[in-house]
C-alpha cells in the first residue's frame, strides 16, 4: 500500500555530529525503507531527533527529501534521484489525512465547520455537494461521538475532544492514508490511555491504514501491527509489537522498549540455535536465532516481569542464580526487586502478593525462552 525506498533528507551548515553527518550534513533520515499493508496501524517509534517525524512530513509532502521514492497504492508521490525523473506531489494534492500533535482546529469556527472545511476546499471538479458534505460530516461526527457538539465553538470543547476533532477533520475526506505524529501527546495520562483504546477501534473498524509517530513504547506495543524502531535516522529494527519486545536485536532497542536486564558474557557453544553462554556468575542457556559464532562478546536480555523469584532452591538448577534482595519498590499492580546476583543487579517484576524485604536470600530463574541474544555495542 504505502512504499518506501532509500529515502535520504539531510541538513548543510550544522557541526557534523556523530554518527549522523557526511560531508558536513546532517541526516535527518537516512536511506529508509519501507513496506505498510493496506489497513495496517504502522508505528514510527524512536527517541526526540530519531528522524520519525521528518519520514511522517516526507510522506506528507511538508518536507522534501534528496533522494528516495515514496508511493501509496501505486501512485508515486515523491521521487528523486541521479537517474530519475523527479516527481514531487503537492502536499494538498496527496489526498492523506494528517493529525498533529497540537490539534491544529481552526478556533474561530464550530465543530461543524471544522470537520467540513476540507471538503470545502477541494478542487471544484473535486468538491462533493453541499448536502453531500453535510451527511459525511455528520457521519464521521458520530463515529467520534462529537455530533452533538456541532454547532459549538472548536475551543470550546475538553482537550480529549479537541483531538476527536482534529481525527475526524482528518477522517472526512476518506483518506487513502492517516499520517499521526503524535496525536495523544499532549493528553493527560488516564485521557491518553481511554483515547488510545479508541484509536485502535475505530482503526479497526474504518479499515484505514495509519503511519502513526510517537516515543511512547507503551503507546506503540498496544496500538500497532507492526513497529519501526528508528534511532539517528535509520530503521534499526522491524516487526511486530510481540516480536520486538522479546527479541530484541541490539541493546538499544532492548532499552527502549521498556526495561531489560543485561547480563555479559561470551558464546561458550552454539548448537543450531542452541546457545550456552559463559557469564560472571556462571552459564545460561538459551535459543537464538542470532548468528554468533563461539567467543562472540554478547549479553544476554531478560525483561524484568519474566524473571521467576523464590526463596527455594529450584529442582531444575539450569538458568538458576542466587542472590539478596537489595531493595523493593511497591508499583501499585506489582512489585520491583532489585536482587544482588555477584557483581550484578537484576530487577525481577512480581505480582504484589510476593514482597520480600532487603537481604532475604533468594534464587532466581532465567527462563531459556524469554532470554534474548544480543551484541555488545
Amino acid at each position: 500500500m504505502l512504499e518506501i525506498s532509500n529515502l535520504i533528507k539531510s541538513y548543510p551548515g550544522e557541526k557534523a555530529k556523530k554518527g549522523g553527518s557526511q560531508g558536513g550534513r546532517v541526516f535527518a533520515i537516512n536511506n529508509v525503507n519501507l513496506h505498510v499493508e493496506q489497513g495496517e496501524m504502522f508505528t514510527l517509534l524512536g527517541p526526540s531527533g530519531c528522524g520519525k517525524t521528518t519520514t511522517l512530513r516526507s510522506i506528507a509532502g511538508l518536507e522534501h527529501p534528496d533522494s528516495g521514492l515514496i508511493s501509496v497504492k501505486g501512485r508515486t508521490l515523491f521521487q528523486a534521484g541521479d537517474r530519475t525523473k523527479p516527481v514531487n506531489v503537492a502536499a494538498n494534492r496527496r489526498g492523506l489525512g494528517m493529525v498533529f500533535q497540537s490539534y491544529a482546529i481552526w478556533p474561530h469556527m464550530s465543530v461543524f465547520d471544522n470537520v467540513a472545511f476540507p471538503l470545502q476546499v477541494k478542487p471544484r471538479g473535486h468538491r462533493p455537494g453541499k448536502a453531500d458534505i453535510e451527511q459525511r460530516v455528520h457521519r464521521v461526527l458520530e463515529v467520534m461521538e462529537l455530533r452533538q457538539y456541532a454547532d459549538r465553538q472548536a475551543t470550546k470543547l475538553s482537550g480529549g475532544q479537541q483531538q476527536r476533532l482534529a481525527l475526524a477533520r482528518a477522517l472526512v475526506i476518506e483518506p487513502e492514508l492517516l499520517l499521526l505524529d503524535e496525536p495523544l501527546s499532549n493528553l493527560d495520562a488516564k485521557l491518553r490511555e481511554s483515547l488510545r483504546y479508541e484509536l485502535k477501534r475505530l482503526q479497526r473498524e474504518l479499515g484505514i491504514t495509519s503511519i502513526y509517530v510517537t516515543h511512547d513504547q507503551i503507546e506503540a506495543l498496544s496500538l500497532s501491527s507492526n513497529i519501526a524502531v528508528m534511532r539517528a535516522g535509520e530503521v534499526v529494527q522491524l516487526g511486530k509489537p510481540r516480536d520486538i519486545y522479546e527479541n530484541p536485536t541490539s541493546k538499544f532497542v532492548a532499552e527502549f522498549i521498556g526495561s531489560s536486564n543485561f547480563i555479559p558474557g561470551h558464546v561458550l557453544h552454539r548448537t543450531g540455535e542452541d546457545y550456552e553462554v559463559d557469564t560472571s556468575e556462571g552459564r545460561l542457556h538459551l535459543s537464538s536465532a542470532a548468528e554468533m559464532p563461539p567467543g562472540t562478546e554478547v549479553s544476554v536480555s531478560i525483561r524484568p516481569e519474566t524473571v521467576e523469584l523464590t526463596t527455594q532452591r529450584p529442582v531444575d538448577l539450569r538458568n538458576v542464580l542466587e542472590g539478596t534482595v537489595g531493595t523493593r519498590a511497591f508499583l501499585g499492580d506489582a512489585v520491583d526487586h532489585i536482587v544482588n546476583v555477584g557483581k550484578l543487579q537484576i530487577r525481577v517484576r512480581s505480582l504484589p502478593n510476593l514482597s520480600l524485604e532487603a537481604g532475604t536470600q533468594v534464587f532466581i530463574k532465567l527462563p531459556v525462552d524469554k532470554l534474548a541474544l544480543v551484541p555488545i555495542g
